[in-house]
């Protein structure tokens, strides 16, 4: 099976900031980063596209001509829970952050999730696509879900997901077996 994995533009939030499932606006130059994403995509033909339901997602797909994408919820960003929206240095200051930025794969972040969770629900994810008898999709999703799907078909370990997160817009062409 061939998964296309395609991370969302750039979006619209000062750098050092925890986003995760926050549903945060594009940057003004959505449309040119967004066709090059299109013409990478052109010529290919897929059996199922899926996006995140979040709007950073659901726009590019529907702009790479894929506005009836499926909607899943198993492969939005990570859940930063309480962090959501707060700085790294914000989160330096909060007394919880030292067991999170200790052991960030397991420990989750308040109200949230850890890497390891999101890892969980991606891998199930694909667990489902590999049974499906489909030989070609495509899914619009987030920087760690991209990583997630990496770690899943063994090009690195999960304590490296950090140093593998993909440009926003990148596409990846996963073979799963």
């Amino acid at each position: 099976m061939e998964i296309y994995l395609v991370r969302h533009t750039s979006v619209n939030v000062p750098a050092g900031y925890a986003y995760g499932q926050t549903d945060v606006p594009l940057r003004p130059s959505f449309e040119e980063e967004a066709q090059v994403v299109k013409e990478t995509l052109s010529g290919h033909i897929f059996d199922k596209v899926w996006c995140s339901p979040l709007t950073r997602c659901v726009r590019l797909a529907t702009y790479c001509g894929y506005p009836d994408a499926e909607k899943e919820n198993r492969i939005k960003e990570i859940n930063f829970g309480e962090w959501e929206m707060k700085s790294w240095e914000e989160l330096s200051s909060d007394p919880r952050s030292k067991d999170w930025f200790d052991d960030w794969i397991n420990i989750p972040a308040p109200s949230g999730e850890s890497l390891q969770d999101q890892y969980n629900r991606v891998s199930s994810f694909l667990d489902e696509l590999r049974k499906s008898g489909l030989q070609k999709v495509c899914l619009f999703a987030h920087g760690g879900v991209l990583t997630c799907a990496r770690v899943y078909n063994g090009e690195y370990a999960l304590k490296d997901a950090f140093k593998n997160v993909p440009s926003y817009g990148a596409v990846i062409k996963l073979e799963l077996s």
